[in-house]
């Protein structure tokens, strides 16, 4: 699922009912989820955060950002915080299966929407950025709202999109797609803020002042600031690039945090700059209790977590996903303080979903649904099942063969292929239900109404997308279910001998959903009037089916040979 968040700020905080007019234009988009609104009086702001697919996310901010103009009066606003326009800000943030240049490029799209269709000055930030000089959003914004008139005059200051011309109104808006921002606290079993404050200055990017330790005091604070020969502070850059961080008390929890803001999880990690507080804490005679996520946290930065610590541990990293939060969630105390729910704080998981997903049921409920006289689920689904079970029954022979005295040479083969049988267990887990809703869109397309030229165009072109997807979900299960058959090869040959039918059953199953899956793709070939893509998808399936079985003889054979010695 391509997954982007979205957090504009608004210039309104104290009318709520304008807020939730905004609010309620982002919801009108389906494949929406709002995660959150915080108004705020005193700044006169309200942060909004939602996420969705590119297309959803991208008229979802333009809706939001019409509604501010039309309910936002910039020239009668009055606030703590910096801002230049109803909607100051729009950024864009990957979350999954999305590219920097994807959003940078969704960014530009509508901020040249926005320019053209709403007569707004637009200015591009952060990664999206045309020039160096715009990348700083405080440099955009300089003078603010107030001095925007004057600014506009400024060829150097020409807008990236819309007129340079002064929205009175609606003032200016500046988006552009930037990193996802990770706020996170770190629990100290002290109530001194300075011993925080100390290991801060260590861990974040800017650094500290140089100073002669004291021999009295584990605290370098305590110490002599050391000076250039002008009298400046000698400067010591800190450990991790685009960590910012401060240390405090919280009256709350009755103990010192290092609170930190990692612009780019991806360069520092939320694990190595735990690991690194747990040792300078312990330097300074105090222990690092846990942490504690403040906000919303990627998927992918929680894993990263996870497998860190089991790698740690020299255990197996190919696990079921929730293994792998787990690891994180203990290794990292993030229950310390504060329940950690991941439903709640990992954004991918705090996305609605629906409630009626086949493989949100149970083994009982699966199987009486298929029963039924519905047409869907069917074969397609079944197919897409079998090979999610033999990539799971491959994943399990590769951590047992991991763990097992003897196999320690295997150690990282059977860690990749884990990993990668957990990739394909999860992606035909997908494409279970994804083959019910290719054939439901299908069956929508058909009901499409044609009582025109126009309307005809529109539904046949519907329906050959629609019969197109229908053929592209069974044709990347059969081919999974073929890579699967080559994990069983490899897992009969050099796995644990005890699983050596574990690792053979992963490569039937696998074999059955290969065969279902080419039968979905046959099918539905005849609905596509075009020869030559049926007689090259023919001819590719045909291809599969052969490799698959001529592969799934060797594993089998092999199989009955250990079994049999």
């Amino acid at each position: 699922m391509k997954l982007i968040e979205c957090v504009p700020n608004f210039s309104e905080g104290k009318d709520l009912a304008k807020v939730k007019a905004i609010t309620d234009a982002i919801e009108s988009v389906d494949g929406i989820t709002l995660l959150d609104v915080d108004p705020g009086a005193d700044t006169n702001r309200t942060v909004v955060t939602f996420v969705g697919n590119p297309d959803a996310v991208s008229e979802a901010a333009y809706l939001g950002i019409k509604m501010a103009a039309e309910v936002i009066d910039m020239s009668k606003h009055e606030g703590a915080h910096p801002r230049m326009g109803a909607t100051d800000v729009c950024p864009f943030i990957p979350i999954s299966n999305v590219s920097d240049e994807e959003c940078i490029d969704l960014s530009k799209k509508i901020g040249q929407r926005v320019g053209e269709e709403l007569s707004i000055p637009v200015y591009l930030y952060e990664h999206s950025a045309q020039t160096p000089e715009r990348k700083s959003l405080p440099d955009i914004r300089e003078g603010e709202y107030e001095g925007l008139a004057e600014k506009l005059k400024d060829i150097k200051w020409k807008p990236d999109f819309g007129p340079a011309k002064f929205n009175v109104a609606a003032g200016a808006t500046v988006m552009g797609m930037r990193d996802f921002l990770i706020a996170y606290n770190i629990n100290l079993n002290t109530k001194d803020h300075r011993l925080a404050t100390d290991i801060a200055f260590e861990l974040r990017e800017s650094g500290r002042s140089k100073r002669k330790p004291d021999p009295d005091s584990p605290n370098l604070l305590d110490g002599e600031i050391i000076r250039n020969s002008d009298g400046s502070p000698v400067k010591v850059p800190g450990m991790f690039k685009e960590v910012k961080c401060v240390g405090w008390y919280i009256d709350t929890f009755k103990r010192a945090q290092i609170s930190i803001n990692f612009n780019n999880y991806k360069v520092s990690s939320i694990h190595d700059v735990y690991d690194a507080a747990c040792k300078l804490a312990d330097e300074r005679g105090i222990r690092v209790t846990g942490s504690e996520l403040v906000g919303l946290i990627p998927l992918e930065a929680i894993l990263m977590a996870g497998r860190h610590y089991l790698a740690k541990q020299r255990r197996t990293v190919g696990v079921p996903e929730e293994d792998i939060i787990q690891a994180a969630v203990q290794s990292l105390g993030l229950n310390d303080v504060t329940p950690f729910i991941a439903e709640e704080k990992i954004i991918e998981y705090a996305v609605k979903e629906s409630d009626d997903e086949l493989m949100s049921m149970s083994a009982q409920g699966f199987v009486n649904e298929l029963s039924t006289n519905s047409p869907a689920p069917g074969g397609g689904s079944v197919s897409a099942l079998a090979g999610s079970l033999g990539a799971a029954l491959s994943s399990m022979v590769a951590a047992l063969t991991h763990e097992k005295k003897g196999f320690i040479a295997l150690k990282p083969e059977m860690d990749k292929i884990g990993v990668e049988a957990q990739t394909i267990k999860d992606r035909l887990s997908f494409l279970v239900d994804e083959d019910t809703n290719a054939f439901n869109n299908v069956m929508e397309a058909n009901r499409m109404p044609a009582s025109n030229d126009d309307e005809a165009k529109v539904k046949d072109r519907a329906i050959r997308k629609a019969n197109e997807y229908a053929i592209d979900v069974p044709y990347e299960v059969a081919n999974l279910c073929k890579r699967v058959i080559e994990l069983a090869d490899i897992l009969v040959e050099k796995g644990n001998p005890n699983s050596v039918s574990d690792a053979g059953v992963a490569g039937e199953v696998a074999l059955a959903g290969l065969r279902g899956a080419s039968m979905n793709v046959l099918i539905n070939l005849p609905s596509i009037d075009d020869e030559k893509y049926r007689s090259e998808k023919r001819k590719e399936v045909d291809g599969l089916i052969q490799a698959a079985e001529a592969l799934h003889k060797i594993v089998y054979k092999k199989t009955l040979n250990i079994i049999n010695k």
